[in-house]
């Protein structure tokens, strides 16, 4: 019993070896393999190291042959990740909003542990945190855990709503009271996290912020059952300008050349641009008549606007005018 817990043992410290010590700059023979072992007090023979580096191969690593001199070399080939998709990984992380610096560093050294020490190295360098602008609630990760709970078990939620005031103090909604509801979906949207939900407060579907809640908390009472035209509201709060309400319409706009780039990013792939002529070009695409809509179309000035129906095109005037009494 006590060989077969040491054969353990050793092929375990050979596994987590090749994981962080090896690659194809650093390979390792089999009798530096056995003196790695000896100096972590595991006892290895020449004649027994190579079928442990079989046994591994046949356990799904790939762990691969070349040749140092006259001897074999090892060392790990493929990972479940590639030092660029853990780069990608690691960059996300960095950049989320949603995450404070705190476990942005936490998740990014543990992306580490999926490759070996030197590309770990290379990894941590390679990405910065501290100049990113941040979320400073981390009670947010418990948020989400406690909204999906919820969603799975049919369930009521409530929380505590909160937001900031200009002193730039987050403050409690309504007294401190707390909203009940029954949560339906998340929404990532412009680097937050959104709940989809019904609101017994209002007796709507509305969308929340998850970072402005606190003290979520699961209750007994079941979620409610979505009528089929609650059913087109939550999947239109879903959408890119749902948050601030408004109807869906078919919208045609025109836009110069020089903005298709970002109207491709908007509205992806599946779109249909038709050029108008030499400078322009039109696209017509179902979207929510919301402010949200609004402030994005406006900041392109003359080099976008709207083409049709006619009603939109008086709400768009209407929109503009509004704000001009600012002024």
């Amino acid at each position: 019993m006590a060989v077969e817990a040491r054969q353990k043992l050793k092929l375990l410290t050979m596994k987590k070896f090749f994981e962080t010590e090896t690659d194809e700059r650093h390979t390792i023979t089999g009798a530096k393999l056995i003196e790695v072992l000896a100096s972590k007090g595991i006892k290895a023979e020449r004649k027994t190291i190579y079928d442990d580096i079989r046994t591994l191969c046949e356990s799904g690593m790939d762990i691969v042959t070349v040749k140092d001199g006259h001897s074999n070399a090892y060392y790990l080939g493929e990972r479940t990740f590639q030092q660029e998709e853990l780069l990608v990984l690691a960059n996300i992380v960095a950049s989320s909003r949603f995450l404070t610096k705190k476990k942005s560093r936490e998740l990014v050294k543990k992306l580490q542990t999926l490759t070996n020490r030197y590309d770990a190295e290379r990894l941590y360098g390679q990405i910065y945190i501290d100049n990113r602008a941040k979320s400073f609630n981390e009670v947010i990760y418990y948020s989400v855990n406690k909204i999906q709970e919820g969603i799975s078990a049919g369930k009521e939620i409530r929380f505590k709503y909160t937001e900031f005031n200009p002193d730039k103090k987050q403050v409690l909604k309504h007294g401190g009271e707390f909203y009940t509801v029954t949560p339906y979906t998340l929404v990532w949207e412009n680097e937050n996290y959104y709940l989809v939900c019904y609101c017994n407060k209002h007796e709507k579907i509305c969308r929340y912020r998850v970072d402005r809640m606190l003290n979520v908390e699961l209750t007994d009472t079941d979620a409610r059952k979505l009528s089929d035209e609650e059913k087109n509201e939550v999947t239109n709060l879903q959408s890119v300008y749902g948050m601030y309400g408004g109807r869906r319409e078919s919208v045609t706009m025109q836009f110069d050349n020089s903005l298709a780039n970002v109207v491709i990013d908007r509205f992806g792939l599946d779109c249909h641009p038709t050029r108008k002529n030499e400078n322009s070009f039109t696209l017509t695409v179902d979207v929510q008549i919301a402010p949200t809509f609004w402030g994005w179309f406006f900041q392109f000035g003359n080099k976008a606007k709207i083409v049709s129906p006619e009603n939109v095109i008086e709400e768009g005037k209407q929109y503009l005018n509004e704000i001009l009494q600012n002024y």
